[in-house]
């Protein structure tokens, strides 16, 4: 089983305890190609079984050591299936994994009650890069190392990416289209960046819950008072959303995984999708200049909006994958075209 590492490294995982289905997890160790940040973020790991032996080409470490190197928490030997079930049932819980010689269960049954939750937490500030930076590294292949970055010359268009936690391959499929990218930090005001004079800017994912980051909201009404090419994804989807106006409700269960089904409304065909998210935003608070896109197809929950007076668009899921499928992709297209299309206008 891969994808372990993509996931342990998300920053939307943050403040969170992860448990995977998959029995068999630590197969093919770790290295640091397969990073979507720079430090795991989960809290903690709960698996069925970690496997002796890490066997692949690429692997530079054992899950175990990667772990410890990190001072990350894990437990192994868990029913996961049973677990699952449960979650299933009764939606996310507080959790807590101790160790030691002499592990407190009354203590650590304490700090879960103790845990107060997602709802009204702003994670972004706490994830996001501490300085802006570029970023030019398209996506790598099995075949060799990760790619060299690109020459400013073969990225034509100039956008701007918000980090509210964002994960390395949103970046490497926008450079692999054409954008050299200034990756800003999530409380950069609108004025900053609309002086760097983008071809568009893009809002990335993220942890915890969207309404309380006022500073983000903000700044995209501003953005959606110019021209200017705006793509969300997932915490980003959620405040474009609440910038035009919706809201967004916390979730029982959330979306976690790689098999989501969606239905892309616009062009009537089914997408399977990557999600990890707790926030939705609220279809019936939508206003009249959104329009819904797409819908996820195991609850019905809104996945996809687009203004219909802004070239400002959004999406629920992770159409970067990484791990996962990648019928999402064209999405990241769809922001080229507007791009395009705003260039060819301010001209």
């Amino acid at each position: 089983m891969t994808g372990y590492q993509e996931i342990l490294t998300d920053p939307s995982y943050s403040r969170q305890i992860v448990t995977l289905t998959y029995p068999h997890i630590g197969n093919v160790g770790t290295n640091a190609a397969d990073e979507e940040s720079s430090q795991v973020h989960a809290q903690g790991l709960v698996i069925r079984d970690l496997p002796l032996i890490a066997s692949n080409f690429r692997n530079t470490e054992d899950l175990s050591s990667y772990l410890k190197r990190h001072n990350i928490v894990a437990i192994a030997d868990i029913d996961t299936r049973k677990l699952t079930r449960l979650l299933r049932e009764k939606g996310a819980q507080n959790g807590c994994i101790i160790a030691g010689d002499s592990p407190d269960a009354q203590l650590a049954l304490e700090k879960a009650k103790a845990f107060p939750g997602l709802n009204g937490m702003d994670l972004a500030k706490e994830v996001t890069t501490a300085e802006t930076y570029s970023w030019t590294q398209g996506s790598w292949t099995l075949a060799g190392d990760l790619p060299e970055a690109k020459a400013e010359s073969e990225l034509p268009f100039h956008v701007v990416a918000y980090d509210f936690g964002a994960k390395r391959n949103i970046l490497r499929m926008l450079v692999d289209r054409g954008c050299r990218l200034t990756v800003v930090p999530a409380k950069t005001s609108a004025e900053e960046v609309l002086k760097m004079n983008p071809d568009g800017i893009f809002l990335s994912n993220g942890p915890g819950d969207p309404a309380p980051c006022d500073y983000a909201i903000a700044a995209i009404e501003k953005f959606l008072e110019t021209d200017i090419p705006v793509f969300g994804i997932c915490l980003g989807h959620q405040l474009l959303a609440l910038a035009s106006g919706a809201k967004t409700v916390k979730m029982k269960f959330g979306h976690h995984g790689g098999n989501h089904p969606v239905k892309d409304i616009d062009n009537n065909v089914v997408m399977i999708t990557a999600q990890n998210h707790g926030f939705a935003v609220d279809e019936a608070s939508m206003p009249a200049h959104l329009r819904v896109t797409h819908k996820s197809l195991f609850d019905g929950t809104l996945q996809g909006i687009h203004r219909t007076d802004k070239p400002a668009f959004s999406f629920q899921g992770h159409p970067e994958a990484s791990p996962g499928p990648h019928d999402a992709a064209p999405l990241f297209d769809h922001f080229i075209e507007l791009i395009e299309q705003y260039r060819q206008s301010a001209k």
